[in-house]
C-alpha cells in the first residue's frame, strides 16, 4: 500500500515534521540546560570573571549542524534565559544572551559559507560570545577598560570551542540525518 500525498513513509504527516521538531528541540533545551547547571557545579576557575567551559553548546552545535540556525537560536535562547533565572540571575542572563546572540550569528554564517570545519564554527562562537560579554559589560559599567580581559577571553573561547568543536564533530558523525 502506497503512502497518501500527505503522509511520508513513517506514517507521519507533513504538518506533524515540524512539531515533531519542536518536541525535539525542546528536548535538547533541556539538555543544554542540563549541562549548564553541570557546568555551574564544576569548579573551574582561572581568576578571570567570564571564563567558562560552555559544554552548553554542544547542544547548540548539534542542531545548528542537524536542523537549521533558527532551530538552534531557538534552543540556545530558552537555555540561557532558563539558566538565568535559575542560575546566574539577571545580569548574568543578560551577558550570556548578548554573548548568544552574537555567536549564533557568526556561527551560522560562517557554517552557510561550507568554508569552515565543525570545530572553526566553534571555535569562532566561543570567542563571540565572550566578546557578545565583554560589549555587555563595557557598556554596562560605562569603561572601555572591560577589554582588559579580552585576550584571555579570547584564548579561552579558541581553547573552549576547540574542544566543544571536537566533541560535536564526534557526536554528529553517530546522529541520523534530522531535515
Amino acid at each position: 500500500m502506497t503512502p497518501s500525498p500527505g503522509k511520508r513513509s513513517g506514517g507521519i504527516s507533513r504538518s506533524g515534521k515540524g512539531a515533531g521538531r519542536i518536541a525535539y528541540c525542546g528536548l535538547l533545551a533541556a539538555l543544554a540546560l542540563i549541562f549548564s547547571y553541570i557546568e555551574v557545579l564544576i569548579p573551574f576557575n582561572i581568576g578571570v570573571p567570564g571564563v567558562k567551559l560552555g559544554i552548553a553548546n554542544l547542544v547548540i552545535i548539534v542542531v545548528l549542524y542537524k536542523l537549521d540556525w533558527k532551530y538552534a537560536m531557538g534552543v540556545n535562547i530558552v537555555r540561557v534565559i532558563v539558566a538565568g533565572l535559575l542560575f546566574t540571575g539577571a545580569f548574568g542572563a543578560l551577558y550570556s544572551l548578548a554573548g548568544a546572540l552574537l555567536s549564533m550569528v557568526v556561527m551560522a554564517l560562517l557554517k552557510r559559507t561550507d568554508l569552515f570545519s565543525v570545530t572553526g564554527v566553534s571555535i569562532a562562537g566561543g570567542v563571540t560570545h565572550n566578546l557578545g560579554q565583554i560589549l555587555v559589560a563595557s557598556f554596562l559599567v560605562s569603561d572601555l577598560r572591560m577589554f582588559i580581559y579580552f585576550p584571555v577571553l579570547i584564548f579561552s573561547g579558541i581553547a573552549s570551542g576547540a574542544i566543544i568543536g571536537i566533541i560535536s564533530w564526534l557526536i554528529l558523525k553517530r546522529l541520523p540525518d534530522l531535515s
